[in-house]
C-alpha cells in the first residue's frame, strides 16, 4: 500500500476480516470493479445494446436529466429531500443515543460543522444532492496537510465519477474439510483514477503496475452510491434508470406525433388531369406542362444569394397531380382533408404519467394548475405519502456521505479512534429540515386524535384500563418519558402557582387597588 497515493487508516476490522473465513463471498453495494489479482479490468455491460462502460451509463443519466419532465421530476424530489431555511440548519447530527460525555459530543458537532463547510452544504445544499440524485455516486478527494494530518481535512474537492473506479482485489483460499473447496475473501482497496475517464476498453483497463491510472489509497477518497445494483450485482444504478425505457417512449411518441401533425396537418389538393387517349409519354409531358403552367415556386438560397426555381420537386405538403384517361369524369380538382384528432394527446399524457410513476413522483404534480391544499393531512393522497417515505429513504442514503467523513475527520484529530467510530457508527444519525407546516399539522392531528381518545377511555379507566396501559398504547409514552413527564409534573405541582399562592408580579409594576364598595352597592 505504500505505492498507493493518499493516505490510510488502520483498523481493527481489517485485521479481522483477513482472519475471517466464509464459504460466500462478501456483498458490496458500491459497484467496485473485483479483480483477482495482477491488475484490473474494467466491467462492461450492455443495456439496451447501446451502453458498454460506467462511464457511458452516467452520460446517459446526464442526458435524461436535460429532459424537460424529468428535471421538473428532479426537481421536485430534491426540493423535498433538501429543504432550506433561514431559521433553520438544512442537517444536522443526533447524538442522544451515544454514551460520550458532553464535551466530545460538543467537538463532534463542531466537527460536523467543519464538514458542512468544506462540502459548502450551507450554500449549495440543492446542487450536491442532485449530483448525487442523477449521477448515483458522489465521489470527493480528502485533502490533508502531509507535514500535520492530525488538523484534519483541509479540503474536499468532487471528482467526475467518469474519471475515478474503485478496484477490489479477491483471493481464494483453499479450504479442507470432507472434501476440499475454494473460498473468496476480500483483498486490497484503491481506487484508480484517470485524467481521460474510462470510456473505451482501451482507457478502462488496468495492468499490474497501473499505468494508465494513479492508484489512491482508499481513505482518500470519500464514495457513496444510491445502493442500486445492476441484476448481476456488479454495477451501481442511479434512481433515474427505471426511467430510461419510459422517457425514449415519451420521446418517439413526441417525435412521431409532431411528424404526423406536420405532414398530416395541411389540406392538399388533387388535380385529376384529362389526357385523353395520349401514349403514355406524351402524357407524361402533358401533365408536366401543366403542373408547371399551374405551380409557381420560388425559393431563396441563403448561403449563394439567389433565388431559385425549385419546381420539379414534390414534398408531402404540397398538391398532388394526377393523369385521368379518356372516359373518365375529365379534368377535376378535389381536396385532401388533413389530419383527424390532432388534438388529442391521451397517449402522450399516458407516457408522462408512466414516467413519472417510474421515479415515484405523485401524479398530481404532473398537472400545474392543480392547487396546493394544506388542509388535514387526512386529505393527503396515498401516493404522497408513499413519496414522502422515498424521501426518507434517499435522505438515509445520502447520510453516508457524511458518516464516511466524519469518521475520518474524528480518526485523524484523535478524537476517537477507529474501534470507538465502529461502537457509535450506527448511533448516530441526521436530522434533515422538513416542511414545518405540514409536520406541525400532522403531529397537531396525532395528537388531537390521542386525546380524543383518551376522553372516550376515561370512564373505563381503573376498570378495563390501567393509567399505564393507556399512557404506553394509547398517548405511546415510553418508559423514560414516562419517568420524565412524572417528574415534571411534581415539579410544577410544588411550585407557587399551583399551591394556590399568587404568583409574584414583575418589578416595576404596581399591584392595581381594589374597588371600595360604595353605600350604593
Amino acid at each position: 500500500m505504500a505505492s498507493l497515493f493518499g493516505f490510510e487508516i488502520r483498523r481493527k476490522k481489517d485485521r479481522d476480516e483477513a482472519k475471517a473465513v466464509s464459504f460466500t463471498p462478501p456483498v458490496h453495494d458500491d459497484g467496485a470493479v473485483e479483480i483477482s489479482s495482477g491488475g484490473a479490468y474494467g466491467t462492461y455491460v450492455d443495456l439496451d445494446g447501446s451502453i458498454k462502460t460506467e462511464s457511458e451509463l452516467v452520460t446517459r443519466y446526464r442526458q435524461m436529466a436535460e429532459h424537460a419532465d424529468i428535471d421538473r421530476a428532479v426537481d421536485d424530489i430534491v426540493n423535498e429531500s433538501i429543504v432550506t431555511g433561514p431559521d433553520e440548519d438544512t442537517v444536522s447530527v443526533v447524538l442522544d443515543d451515544i454514551e460520550f460525555s458532553d464535551s466530545i459530543k460538543n467537538t463532534i458537532q463542531d466537527e460536523f460543522k467543519t464538514i458542512l463547510e468544506l462540502l459548502k452544504f450551507n450554500t449549495q445544499p440543492y446542487d450536491i444532492f442532485r449530483k448525487w440524485y442523477i449521477d448515483g455516486r458522489l465521489y470527493y478527494h480528502v485533502v490533508l496537510d502531509e507535514s500535520n494530518p492530525k488538523a484534519g481535512i483541509q479540503e474536499l474537492r468532487y471528482i467526475d465519477p467518469r474519471k475515478i473506479r474503485k478496484i477490489r482485489e479477491k483471493k481464494r483460499k483453499n479450504m479442507e474439510g470432507k472434501q476440499q473447496f475454494t473460498v473468496s475473501t476480500t483483498g486490497k482497496e484503491y481506487y484508480i483514477f484517470n485524467e481521460k475517464g474510462f470510456t473505451d476498453k482501451g482507457s478502462s483497463s488496468y495492468g499490474g503496475s497501473g499505468t494508465n491510472g494513479l492508484k489512491i489509497a482508499k481513505d482518500s477518497i470519500v464514495h457513496t452510491t444510491s445502493g442500486l445494483l445492476s441484476t448481476k450485482g456488479d454495477l451501481v444504478l442511479s434512481y433515474l434508470h427505471k426511467a430510461i425505457k419510459p422517457l425514449n417512449q415519451l420521446r418517439a411518441l413526441e417525435d412521431s406525433m409532431v411528424i404526423y401533425r406536420i405532414s398530416r396537418a395541411p389540406e392538399r389538393r388533387i388535380f385529376y388531369i384529362d389526357v385523353g387517349n395520349l401514349p403514355k409519354m406524351k402524357a407524361e409531358e402533358y401533365l408536366r406542362d401543366i403542373m408547371t403552367k399551374f405551380k409557381n415556386k420560388l425559393v431563396y438560397d441563403a448561403s449563394t444569394g439567389e433565388v431559385r426555381d425549385d419546381r420539379k420537386f414534390m414534398t408531402m405538403l404540397e398538391d398532388f397531380w394526377l393523369p385521368r384517361r379518356e372516359g373518365g369524369r375529365g379534368t377535376e380538382i378535389t381536396t385532401l382533408p388533413g389530419g383527424q384528432n390532432l388534438g388529442e394527446t391521451n397517449d402522450v399524457e399516458y407516457f408522462q404519467r408512466k414516467l413519472y410513476n417510474s421515479l415515484i413522483v405523485p401524479m398530481s404534480r404532473l398537472d400545474p394548475t392543480t392547487v396546493y391544499n394544506v388542509g388535514r393531512t387526512a386529505e393527503i393522497t396515498r401516493d404522497e405519502i408513499k413519496f414522502s417515505k422515498f424521501v426518507d429513504r434517499l435522505r438515509s442514503r445520502f447520510s453516508n456521505l457524511f458518516l464516511n467523513l466524519l469518521e475520518r475527520q474524528l480518526i485523524l484529530k484523535n478524537v476517537l479512534t477507529s474501534e470507538d467510530w465502529l461502537k457509535v457508527s450506527q448511533a448516530i444519525t441526521f436530522d434533515y429540515a422538513r416542511d414545518n407546516y405540514f409536520e406541525e399539522l400532522k403531529q397537531a392531528e396525532v395528537m388531537r386524535d390521542r386525546v380524543q381518545t383518551l376522553r372516550d377511555m376515561d370512564d373505563f379507566t381503573g376498570k378495563y384500563f390501567s393509567h399505564k396501559y393507556i399512557r404506553k398504547h394509547v398517548l405511546h409514552q415510553n418508559e423514560e418519558e414516562m419517568e420524565d413527564i412524572d417528574k415534571d409534573i411534581e415539579d410544577e405541582q410544588s411550585r407557587e402557582q399551583y399551591t394556590g399562592m399568587p404568583a409574584e408580579k414583575p418589578q416595576g409594576q404596581e399591584q392595581e387597588p381594589e374597588e371600595q364598595p360604595t353605600d350604593d352597592n
